[in-house]
């Protein structure tokens, strides 16, 4: 790109050298305005000067300016100063030595650089070159044609450009160097410039955040217009490597082999059309569409007409970064893919893939494909053709599934299963009598199901979810399961036959299931599961009988409990062990009734009880405990039945939650204390 210096300088010393032929040898003359108009520069009180220089040889000349406007680079209220030696050499051409002071342009561009000014009249010639730091940009233009322009960059800031850039984008550089070859033609209403450059460690940002670059290094040819009054345009063909690059949705981790990068893009009112563009990183991914960005910096448009990936690759340098913010980090992938997909600013519009094979796993194991085969084909607004996807293996939130396979096809915006299909899961079966997804809704309903769920084994099940191993099959029917907004709705219900009884959850939902802070509200009612295969699960000690209750306004965030109403009952009368009395004692705060000695309590192992009674009522991370009724300084948990009379009373009313759960594990792991 052109230095946003070098438009400026090729009309000011054209200005300058017309001074020198003007007034030849002549000393003392001194020119000033309050304003003065050359070819696309304004200068505001300016002042020129030639002098006899103090050895007699040649002239002294000084300009300055306190204000000067140049539109189509971007620089406005810039101040300057020239000041140097004229004379003329042996072939009797002009020469200019001296320095230049600019204040106020894009990254303090030309403070304090060395100026060299050559003007040939008898080749119609005019050379400057400029020196700053380890900067040069030289600058060979026609002194006829002062508009037309070559340039050679080395070391340029990129900061420098920041004018060049404001006329085009609203983006701005922030680091690295530029050399290049341009050619500059400075037009009535901007500029035209196409030329080689070459970038090294170039970063760049927006004030939305959605286009960005930083430690970009590479090559490649670079065409920039912004003399039609529709807009400015932008042709660029890179080979990039290493960095970093942000486009809207597409994040990028450049290798540091080459990357092709070719696109064609319209400025206009701050509104960036990249009508053309073109990806290729030859082991990873090939990427070709358009993009669209309002003048707030928000994506509009976006169709990747081809997408070619290959995994881990692809996933690694341009996927992580934009699935990471879907709420899948740490994703393992192999595999291949092609597709295209496209998308507005409200959402979604269609998208297609295809694959041979393609793994995908998610590190926290909540989402996992294994074998993928086949593809999908929706779109909003056409009907598409039928397809087919399957899979060797999914797992979803650490439940392992087997392999499957199904007809999918899109209509009216939604991509429906043509017929019901069966998935294996812990030896049991997920048959998925209906389904309906949206992926174009951001809100409202976005997925309807209905499902049937048989014979999954519980100790599989409680395996996967790191519970304590229980028995029993689940099964149970759910007419209606609704994905609205961002939740999950369970109309219906689960049946789960385990512990030789039932435990019926309704009334489910799960907001965000696949973020970090998922949330699951429901009802779960017990019906006569045995309570001798109950606490056989844990060490919590023998009580045989049947147990009923539920548990109300169940609400987990993180899968951690904050708030319910449980109840737990026994009302059929067992036995229940010595253990047992002291970890169902230990979790209530409480002791044994009167009378009962614990010498007495050492002589027996079992007791008979009547009824047994245990709530907590969670909020604010307090329980609020129960039983089965009020008892002298505290409820009733076990009401005794027969001889040695048994009864245990709780004391503590209000129990801290990590409390009772520090009791509860204690219990559950056989480590509650004994009572003496």
């Amino acid at each position: 790109m052109p230095p946003v210096s070098s438009r400026q300088l090729s009309c000011l010393l054209v200005f300058l050298a017309a001074l020198a032929c003007t007034f030849g040898v002549h000393a003392g003359v001194t020119v000033a305005a309050d304003a003065l108009d050359l070819p696309g520069v304004q200068l505001k009180t300016m002042e020129a000067s030639i002098d006899q220089a103090a050895d007699g040889k040649g002239l002294t000349l000084k300009l300055a300016a306190t204000r000067a406007d140049i539109p189509s680079m971007g620089w406005r209220r810039i101040g300057l100063a020239v000041e140097g030696g004229l004379d003329r050499d042996e072939q009797g051409r002009w020469l200019f030595e001296g320095v230049l002071r600019l204040r106020g342009t894009p990254g303090n561009a030309l403070t304090g650089a060395r100026v060299r000014i050559l003007a040939d009249d008898a080749a119609n010639t005019l050379q400057i070159d400029l020196v700053q730091d380890r900067t040069t940009a030289s600058v060979a233009l026609p002194i006829d044609q002062p508009t037309h322009a070559q340039i050679t960059l080395k070391n340029l800031p990129a900061g420098w450009l920041q004018g060049l850039l404001s006329t085009v984008w609203s983006g701005r550089a922030t680091s690295g160097k530029v050399d290049a070859e341009l050619a500059l033609d400075i037009l009535d209403r901007g500029i035209q410039t196409t030329g080689q450059f070459s970038l090294s460690d170039v970063g760049f940002d927006t004030k939305a955040g959605n286009l960005a670059g930083s430690k970009v290094s590479g090559a490649g040819r670079l065409g920039i217009d912004t003399s039609d009054a529709a807009g400015a345009s932008i042709d660029l063909d890179a080979s990039l490597r290493g960095g970093e690059l942000l486009l809207g949705p597409l994040y990028a981790r450049l290798p540091a082999h080459p990357v092709q990068l070719s696109l064609g893009a319209r400025s206009q009112k701050g509104t960036l059309a990249i009508r053309r563009l073109r990806v290729g990183d030859p082991d990873a991914l090939a990427v070709e569409g358009e993009l669209t960005f309002d003048p707030d910096g928000t994506l509009s448009h976006l169709d990747l007409s081809r997408l070619d990936a290959r995994f881990p690759a692809a996933y690694d340098r341009y996927g992580k970064g934009w699935l990471s913010a879907l709420g899948m980090p740490g994703l393992q992938t192999s595999g291949a893919m092609t597709g295209h997909v496209s998308m507005e600013a409200s959402g979604l519009t269609s998208f297609a893939f295809n694959t041979d094979s393609l793994d995908l796993q998610d590190a926290a194991g909540r989402l996992g494909v294994r074998g993928l085969r086949g593809g999908l084909d929706w779109s909003a607004k056409e009907s598409r053709p039928a397809t087919k996807l399957g899979w060797r293996s999914l797992q979803v939130l650490n439940i392992p599934n087997g392999a499957a396979e199904a007809s999918w096809r899109s209509d009216a915006g939604k991509l429906t299963l043509q017929k019901p299909m069966s998935v294996p899961v812990l030896d049991g079966q997920l048959r998925i009598q209906s389904l309906a997804f949206d992926p174009g809704a951001s809100r409202g309903e976005r997925l309807q199901t209905s499902l049937v769920l048989t014979q999954v084994n519980m100790a599989a099940l409680s395996k996967a979810f790191g519970w304590p191993e229980f028995g029993g099959t689940i099964g149970g029917a759910v007419p209606s399961l609704r994905y609205v907004d961002d939740r999950l709705e369970l109309a219906g219900g689960l049946s789960l036959n385990i512990f030789d009884g039932f435990v019926d959850v309704t009334a489910l939902t799960l907001q965000k299931p696949f973020s970090d802070v998922p949330v699951l509200t429901a009802n779960i009612a017990l019906n006569k599961l045995d309570l001798a295969l109950v606490t056989g699960v844990f060490d919590f000690g023998n009580i045989t009988g049947r147990m009923g209750g539920s548990v109300a306004d169940l609400r987990l965030v993180s899968w951690t409990p904050v708030a319910f109403k449980a109840q737990l009952t026994a009302l059929e009368g067992g036995r229940i062990s010595q253990q047992a009395v002291n970890n169902l004692t230990s979790v209530g705060g409480g002791g044994m009734a009167a009378g009962l000695q614990g010498a007495v309590l050492k002589i027996f192992k079992t007791f008979g009880y009547k009824r047994i009674g245990l709530s907590c009522t969670l909020r604010a991370d307090v329980c609020a405990m129960g039983g089965l009724g009020d008892a002298r300084d505290g409820y009733t948990i076990v009401e005794g039945s027969g001889l040695p009379r048994l009864s245990v009373i709780g004391h503590q009313h209000d129990v801290d939650w990590p409390t009772l759960v520090r009791r509860l594990k204690a219990a559950t792991e056989g480590s509650a204390p004994v009572v003496q």
